[in-house]
């Protein structure tokens, strides 16, 4: 069972919480899919990962058996991310609508029987299209979502997920923590309220454990992502998940010397019409002597983190051509 650490609530916003209430209204009254405070802890201490070795995925996924293990699933131009500490799992998205039956048949390949917590980083379609299935196909404890509305049939068909299940929505609190396993992870955002730009409300989290940290912040902007630098939280890690699937209005130069990582990865589709990831993006983590792996051109990757540093396999042996 997950373990929530000590409970405090903050209220939501009047607006946003008009604008909820009358979503849930003109959705079909959804009843009981009101915000709960997380709680609020110190997170455990991290160390940078010492080694890393590259290789090829093998034909089973890697077994758990690291401090922490981090799996970038290959969803196109999208996102999804699944994190398992001692046989508990957070899964971040869920990528587009057609996209649901992939990430259910990952989950369950990794050994996915229930989970923790599901955040949808916000409600983008490429971020939350599959989560309706996921919430269906597996017992779900928590699940987060930013507190702003969206007037799509993606969203509903979520929140009709939610409902089913009886379960009720979590409130992203910057600075709360939850355990996870042996590891533990942080909310770094949102951290105001961003009106009408989605993006920047995005969940953004620092998933920790004693041997390393990731950093992911959804498609979190730079007005976003200076926002979580200037907060106070601590944001150091050893792997970033660049935002917005690596473009220039993600990875700001503040942010990049908060977090500070050795390795970043970028989920995105191969040849997507977004161009992304920007090649000035890509410039500036090169500048940094910051390595880059990408799902589009490695397939699904996996971060292990044990006592020797960060263990990595993907699925393809792409060089970018």
């Amino acid at each position: 069972m997950a373990r929530r650490r000590t409970r405090r609530k903050k209220t939501i916003p009047a607006l946003l919480a008009l604008v909820l209430a009358l979503l849930s209204l003109a959705l079909g009254e959804y009843k009981g899919l009101l915000p709960a405070g997380p709680g609020q802890a110190d997170e455990p201490t991290a160390r940078t990962g010492e080694e890393v070795s590259p290789g090829q995925r093998p034909s089973a996924l890697p077994a758990a058996d690291g401090t922490m293990t981090v799996h970038f699933i290959d969803v196109g131009q999208g996102d999804s991310l699944l994190a398992e500490s001692d046989g508990h799992f957070l899964l971040v998205d869920a990528g587009e609508n057609d996209q649901g039956d992939t990430v259910v048949s990952y989950l369950r390949e990794a050994g996915v029987t229930s989970l923790d917590y599901v955040i949808g980083t916000h409600p983008h379609s490429d971020h939350i299209g599959g989560l309706d299935d996921v919430i269906r196909a597996f017992d779900v404890e928590a699940v987060i979502l930013p507190p702003v509305a969206h007037t799509t049939k993606t969203f509903e068909d979520v929140l009709d997920a939610v409902q089913e299940k009886n379960l009720t929505l979590t409130q992203p609190v910057p600075g709360d923590s939850y355990d996870l396993g042996d590891a533990a992870f942080t909310i770094l955002a949102p951290q105001a309220d961003y009106g009408d730009d989605l993006n920047n409300w995005s969940v953004g989290i620092r998933l920790a454990c004693s041997d390393g940290a990731l950093v992911a912040c959804g498609d979190a902007e730079a007005q976003a992502e200076e926002d979580i630098a200037a907060s106070g939280l601590t944001l150091s890690a050893d792997v970033l998940k660049v935002g917005h699937h690596g473009s220039c209005t993600s990875t700001s130069d503040v942010f990049l010397q908060a977090v500070s990582p050795a390795w970043a990865v970028i989920s995105c589709g191969k040849e997507n019409s977004y161009g992304h990831p920007h090649e000035e993006t890509l410039k500036k983590l090169e500048d940094a002597g910051i390595a880059v792996l990408r799902t589009d051109l490695l397939g699904n990757i996996t971060a292990q983190w044990g006592e020797d540093g960060i263990t990595w396999t993907y699925e393809k042996m792409d060089s970018g051509s």
